[in-house]
């Protein structure tokens, strides 16, 4: 175009002075006001015509830019590489009032507000429900908020067709098939931190409690009895606490008891540094002899089942004291109840049992019941007040992150992916696939062929997860290519925004899919 207006210019210029020499010619008089005129004509003519590009320059200029913006003014701000109608945009995400939170076992209203400030359809219930009334239940639900009674196992997960992601709101998890959660590509979270001062302070209450042997006396009173006498009631201070496990509750019950003038000793499988004069011993049979307290915060696993049995109870220092509130699988209560009603051990104090009931009840029955100075209390280890807000909005918080933007951060059977916010001009795609050989290559394939502004992939036991974003433009099409993949478990698109609080963005959707096979309302 450029090189056609110059054409025309200089086209123009060589008339005009054509006319200009006609006029000098005397010898041309008749012909010069013919020539002049003609000249005249063409030379407007072809500035006429040569105005007549511009403007269509002009025209075609602004087309192009208008064009421009367009594009650079979509509501994602979208930047253009594929050719129009060779891509296809994710334009709309699935309502955020019909993502379904399920919350059993009396979850904190605080969490239950968290939820419903998202806009998320919640559903409250305050007991447990055992496995044939979740698999009733399950198979609407989004994300699932228990405590310690609801199980979760495989039959629960294969129903759950839409769930997203489970919350432990409490410490452990061994209430859920991990495994098959994994498998099924459902991350579990839980809230490690949130209770451990209710339980370090619950210990402490326990420690002055036995020691004092506060239960019977409290029983004897309430019976009618007064007994005072001083026998085999001691101060705490200047006794020997030995802890087993120095994590979290470990840790802090030792600083609180070093405080009150106990010796701390402690043993852990790993190595961990002690707090203030706290002395690590090298063996559970090290510290068993030394301690005239011993206290249990260790997880259930093969190597925790029954770590306090008949061999292990019979290294305890004669007169000495247990308490377990960590798992109930950790202590042989047969040979605790032998070593109490035979004097071994002088006091017990046990809030968590192999079994326990799914709801509240006046029929519970243990082996324990009646023996001697020992405290038996309903799994209240993080009952409080205090610890339940702060375990209600960090799983709130977790499980919202998830479904607002695919983050596992915290997850305990998952990989561990928080990928930052892909900016304007991105849908996030989120997949789920078998843990393989290959599979990085295949999706790395498709993503040639698109703008990718962030990609994050991690494997961890049976599954892979993938969080990328890629421009807007082609993000249905390329979440299309990925969940076609034999690999991919579940897929599902991001769109317009991953949630206000986090990305601070307009418009706090979600999309959600599956991949095969989808639900009838999943886009």
């Amino acid at each position: 175009m450029l090189v056609l207006v110059i054409c025309l210019m200089f086209q123009a210029s060589y008339l005009l002075t054509d006319s200009a020499e006609l006029c000098r010619m005397p010898d041309l008089a008749k012909l010069k006001h013919e020539k002049l005129v003609s000249a005249s004509l063409r030379g407007d003519a072809l500035l006429l015509t040569l105005r007549t590009h511009i403007i269509q320059l002009e025209t075609n200029r602004m087309t192009d830019l208008r064009s421009t913006l367009e594009s650079l003014t979509s509501p994602m701000l979208g930047i253009v590489r594929h050719p129009v109608g060779s891509s296809e945009e994710a334009t709309h995400s699935y309502p955020k009032n019909k993502i379904k939170i399920l919350l059993l076992e009396n979850i904190h209203a605080k969490a239950v507000h968290e939820f419903q400030q998202e806009g998320f359809e919640v559903e409250i219930v305050k007991s447990s429900l055992s496995e044939e009334e979740l698999i009733k239940k399950i198979a609407t639900v989004h994300a699932l908020g228990i405590r310690s009674k609801t199980k979760i196992t495989d039959a629960v997960l294969a129903e759950a067709k839409r769930l997203l992601c489970v919350g432990c709101f409490c410490i452990g998890t061994d209430q859920v098939d991990l495994s098959a959660a994994n498998t099924r590509g459902v991350p579990v979270f839980n809230s490690p931190f949130s209770n451990s001062r209710s339980v370090a302070e619950l210990m402490i209450g326990e420690i002055i409690s036995l020691a004092r042997r506060l239960g019977d006396k409290n029983m004897q009173m309430h019976a009618g009895k007064w007994d005072k006498v001083a026998t085999s009631c001691l101060e705490i201070r200047g006794k020997t606490l030995g802890i087993v496990g120095y994590g979290h509750i470990g840790s802090q019950l030792s600083v609180m008891a070093e405080s009150m003038g106990m010796r701390v000793i402690f043993y852990d499988i790993e190595k961990i540094m002690p707090l203030g004069n706290a002395k690590y011993c090298h063996s559970l049979e090290e510290l068993l002899p030394q301690a005239d307290f011993v206290t249990l915060h260790v997880p259930n696993t093969t190597l925790t089942n029954h770590l306090m049995n008949v061999n292990t109870i019979g290294l305890m220092k004669k007169g000495s004291y247990l308490i377990n509130a960590s798992r109930g699988s950790v202590v042989d209560l047969e040979a605790l109840n032998t070593a109490l009603r035979v004097g071994h051990l002088n006091g017990a104090a046990i809030d968590v049992y192999p079994v326990e009931p799914e709801g509240n009840n006046n029929n519970w029955v243990n082996i324990l019941q009646n023996a001697p100075n020992t405290i038996l209390t309903p799994h209240i280890g993080g009952s409080t007040e205090e610890a339940q807000l702060a375990i209600g909005l960090e799983l709130a918080d977790k499980m919202i992150r998830m479904i607002n933007s695919g983050s596992t951060q915290g997850a305990v059977n998952f990989p561990s992916v928080d990928l930052p916010y892909g900016g304007p001009g991105t849908h996030r795609i989120l997949n789920i696939h078998k843990n393989q050989p290959g599979v990085l290559r295949n999706i790395n394939n498709i993503l040639g062929e698109v703008n990718v502004h962030g990609q994050f992939l991690a494997t961890k036991d049976a599954i892979g997860y993938l969080v990328v974003d890629v421009e807007s433009l082609a993000s249905m099409e390329t979440k299309k290519q990925i969940a076609s993949l034999p690999s991919s478990i579940r897929t599902r698109i991001l769109c317009n925004s991953f949630g206000l609080r986090y990305f601070a963005t307009s418009a706090a959707v979600s999309l959600f899919t599956e991949s095969s096979p989808p639900p009838s309302e999943f886009h």
